[in-house]
């Protein structure tokens, strides 16, 4: 086992990692930009190291900065968080050869994960379903136009190297292909320094549905089961549940058993997602990996009852998984709460935090690095905590989370406290009648 991990991360998840490193008796290095100097994880941490200015590009994307905290401090792993370095392959291999585990998938796994293109032609090689479109970059607008007309309108075009909903464009009709492309493809140069670009059918009313997998260094790779993430804006998750409201027992098992055959296909190594479009019909298409943690995995590790991070540290120090996969055995909601005002479009909310008070009860947890006195910077994302519950059903679940809501006291910014108590009380919502189009049709009252 690890003697000493250095967390290259901030805000929550550098104090969620710390946590269970203190519980495992492995030592903990926190680096910390100066507009983080005053946040818990330094605070808690055995070590803190500054890595520079607030710019993120000065200091928790600067690998050089990074690797010279781990020399100092004698660091004998990283632990990426999620975020900032933890899909970079680059950041991975260069671990690697300074001989510091990184806690995490291999540079070869991410690197295939992390392009698009090259994501999709392995899950087709593992038989995994894929939604219908170009194989691999589209060469030209007459292949486009191609394409879109044998599988038929509307049609999406993405980004290879794409994330967070750039460079991405629905396309409905042959006329508005080509401007469309190329919009595309501006907005994925400007973003990524990458124009490459696919087409895939767009698929009608669909659910954002993710797989928990988790793989060892001897070849075992099992599910934790489903989250259903279909709240978002502008492809940003607002809110996420498990079990999903949507599945059945047949197609939880057939998507289980999908994401495991996406982690055997890279021999994947560490806990990662496998994400999936879900249509209406019920046939579901693999969308992206996400080689990391996941912001949402306390809502999995509340179902199931097991530490995901406890888990990774594990199998990253070469120890077998134990166990098959697991399937619910509760249900669990999770609210993001954001520094942002959900009445001026969500618009962040940087500022002083004069007070702080957090929900407690049974079955309510609360994972953030902000208190009372607590200045939220504004360089960095604007989530300032989780809030999770859980209940023996989501009815129940639902209930708990708007008590806990109401308790929920952070004043001095504006939070998207308020967008969270109306939607437990819409009935489309209540019903679990949710797709990824969700908040277009939602009106903050």
């Amino acid at each position: 086992m690890f003697e000493k991990i250095l967390i290259a991360n901030r805000g929550e998840i550098a104090l969620r990692i710390l946590r269970t490193c203190k519980e495992m008796g492995i030592k903990t290095v926190a680096v910390y930009s100066t507009a983080d100097k005053d946040s818990l994880h330094v605070r808690f941490a055995d070590e803190a190291v500054c890595i520079g200015p607030p710019s993120s590009a000065e200091s928790y994307l600067s690998i050089p900065r990074i690797m010279a905290a781990v020399e100092i401090t004698n660091a004998d792993a990283v632990h990426p968080g999620y975020g900032f370095l933890a899909e970079n392959a680059n950041f991975a291999e260069v671990c690697t050869e300074y001989g510091v585990k990184f806690i995490g998938p291999s540079a070869d796994m991410i690197r295939k994960m992390g392009d698009k293109i090259t994501a999709k032609e392995t899950m087709i090689a593992a038989k995994v379903p894929v939604v219908p479109g170009s194989d691999g970059q589209l060469k030209s607008v007459k292949e486009g136009l191609k394409i879109a007309k044998d599988i038929g309108y509307p049609v999406m075009l993405k980004a290879s190297a794409g994330g967070g909903g750039k460079g991405m464009r629905i396309v409905k009709s042959e006329e508005e292909f080509e401007s469309q492309l190329q919009k595309a493809q501006q907005e994925a140069a400007a973003a990524f320094g990458n124009d490459a670009m696919y087409l895939e059918k767009f698929v009608e009313e669909p659910r954002h549905v993710e797989i928990q997998i988790i793989g060892d260094q001897h070849g075992k790779v099992i599910h934790l089961s489903e989250r259903d993430c279909s709240i978002q804006r502008r492809h940003q998750k607002l809110l996420e549940e498990s079990p999903s409201p949507f599945l059945d027992q047949k197609l939880r098992d057939k998507m289980g058993k999908a994401a495991i055959k996406a982690g055997k296909a890279i021999d994947y190594e560490g806990v990662g997602t496998v994400e999936f479009l879900v249509d209406k019909y019920k046939n579901f298409y693999f969308m992206e990996m996400n080689t990391r943690i996941q912001v949402e995995h306390p809502v999995t590790e509340e179902v199931i009852n097991r530490d995901l991070i406890k888990e990774q540290i594990k199998v990253a120090a070469g120890e077998k998984l134990l166990g098959k996969s697991y399937y619910p055995e509760m249900h669990s909601i999770e609210c993001r709460i954001n520094a942002e005002d959900p009445y001026k479009d969500f618009r962040p909310n940087p500022g002083l935090i004069t007070s702080f008070h957090s929900p407690k009860g049974q079955g309510v947890r609360v994972d953030t690095h902000v208190y009372a006195g607590y200045a939220v910077p504004p360089y960095y994302d604007s989530m300032i905590a989780k809030l999770i519950c859980k209940a023996e059903t989501r009815e129940e679940c639902i209930k708990k989370m708007a008590r806990a809501l109401d308790e929920f006291i952070i004043e001095g910014i504006k939070t998207t406290v308020p967008f969270h108590q109306q939607l437990m009380k819409d009935e489309r919502f209540l019903r679990g009648d949710v797709t990824t189009k969700f908040i277009e049709d939602f009106e903050l009252k």
